[in-house]
């Protein structure tokens, strides 16, 4: 089946990976590696404390997130990394990311080119 079939198997995981904050998370632990809550989130920039902990449940949910905690230190330790499921698709994401850091001086200038058109269509 093709993931742009509604009933493809692989299109909830599709859909899980091209969520808002999903692959800035993968990207920031394949960057900086195993995190805390705070560290992850202080990393992202922006991140509600829901969204991230949504965020994390659903990786670790998908096997792409690992958490482990350390009960010996109190309040217990917690760390987020990646699995290597999640390394995999996190080094597949860098070419998106690359791609993304390279053009994005393209993509704001088609933005600001767009704005002005529509924005003469309305005055017209």
């Amino acid at each position: 089946m093709n993931i742009l079939d509604a009933l493809c198997p692989s299109r909830d995981v599709f859909v899980d990976l091209a969520d808002k904050w999903v692959l800035l998370m993968l990207a920031s632990l394949r960057e900086l590696g195993v995190q805390r809550y705070s560290e992850l989130q202080r990393s992202l920039g922006g991140i509600s404390r829901k969204m991230l902990s949504q965020t994390l449940r659903t990786l670790e949910r998908d096997g792409l997130v690992l958490r482990s905690v350390d009960p010996r230190v109190a309040p217990p330790l917690v760390l987020y990394g990646l699995t290597e499921l999640g390394r995999e698709v996190a080094e597949e994401a860098r070419t998106l990311c690359t791609w993304t850091e390279k053009r994005a001086a393209t993509v704001h200038e088609a933005r600001a080119a767009y704005d002005r058109r529509q924005a003469a269509a309305q005055e017209g």
